[in-house]
C-alpha cells in the first residue's frame, strides 16, 4: 500500500515564527514548529517529521511538496553534498545542515518518491498542510498553543473513498473526574468488522457479553465523508471523535 502526505512548511516574515506540517487526513497528520525559523526550514522539517511518523511501517510513501528545493534538496543534490563533505560545488557549506542529515539518516531502507504539487493551488492535501503549518506560525507569533494533531493514525486513515469507516463508541458507567479515552478494539470474540445495518444504530445484547463492564456498545457506519466532517468538528472543539458523539447521545 501507498501512503499519500503532503508536506509543507510556514514562516511569517520569512525568517519569523515558524511552523511545518504533514497531512494525510483529518485524523492523520502532524504539526510543529519554532518561535523563529525559515520557510525552507519548515518544509525540511515537515518531510523529516513525516518519515519519523511513518518509520515503524512497510508501506511506500509518496510526498507531496510545493517546495522544489526540498524536492531537489533530497533527490537530486543531496548525493553530491555528502560526497563533498556537505558542501556545494562552489566549496560554501550547505545551509540546514543539520536537517539534511537527519533527512538523509530518515531515507534509510525506506520506499519513497517525491511530487511536486503547486502551492495555493487548491490542492486538497497540500491546502491541509499549508494550513496547519500557517496556523502554528501564527500561534507563535501571537504567543498562544498550538494543535499538534494527531500524529499517525492508522485506522482508516487509507481508506478508498468508494468505501466507508465506522465509528464505535463504549458505553460505559461514568466516573467522576475521570477523562474519555479513545474506544478500544473489540473483543478478540467480536467479529474484525460489524456489517452495515439498514437501521442507523446497532446494539449489542447483554446477553452475549455476560462478563463485560456495564453498559453497552453503539455502532454507526459513517462514510468517509461523514467521518471527516466529524473529525473536523471534534478537532475544533478540542474534544476526540468519541467524545463527541457521546456527547450527541
Amino acid at each position: 500500500m501507498t501512503i499519500i502526505a503532503a508536506a509543507d512548511g510556514s514562516a511569517l516574515g520569512n525568517p519569523g515564527p515558524a511552523g511545518w506540517a504533514w497531512y494525510v487526513s483529518d485524523f492523520c497528520w502532524g504539526a510543529g514548529g519554532w518561535a523563529h525559523a525559515t520557510n525552507n526550514q519548515g518544509e525540511l522539517r515537515a518531510v523529516l517529521e513525516l518519515f519519523r511518523a511513518t518509520a515503524h511501517l512497510d508501506d511506500d510513501l509518496l510526498v507531496l511538496c510545493d517546495s522544489q528545493y526540498v524536492i531537489n534538496s533530497v533527490t537530486k543534490w543531496m548525493r553530491g553534498w555528502k560526497a563533498k563533505g556537505w558542501r556545494k560545488a562552489d566549496g560554501r557549506p550547505v545551509l540546514n545542515l543539520e536537517l539534511l542529515q537527519e533527512i538523509d539518516a530518515a531515507l534509510v531502507g525506506r520506499r519513497y518518491r517525491f511530487e511536486w504539487v503547486k502551492g495555493h493551488a487548491n490542492h486538497p492535501l497540500n491546502e491541509a498542510a499549508d494550513s496547519r503549518a500557517r496556523a502554528v506560525s501564527e500561534a507563535f507569533q501571537s504567543k498562544v498553543p498550538f494543535k499538534p494533531g494527531p500524529g499517525w493514525v492508522r485506522t482508516g486513515a487509507l481508506l478508498p473513498a468508494t468505501e466507508a469507516s465506522s465509528v464505535v463508541v463504549r458505553s460505559a458507567p461514568p466516573r467522576r473526574g475521570s477523562t474519555a479515552s479513545p474506544a478500544a478494539p473489540p473483543p478478540a470474540s467480536e467479529p474484525a468488522a460489524r456489517s452495515v445495518h439498514p437501521e442507523l444504530f446497532s446494539f449489542d445484547s447483554a446477553a452475549t457479553e455476560p462478563a463485560a463492564a456495564p453498559g453497552r456498545t453503539i455502532s454507526l457506519a459513517l462514510s468517509v465523508d461523514e467521518h471527516a466532517r466529524l473529525a473536523e468538528r471534534a478537532d475544533r472543539l478540542g474534544v476526540s471523535s468519541e467524545e463527541l458523539l457521546r456527547g450527541l447521545i
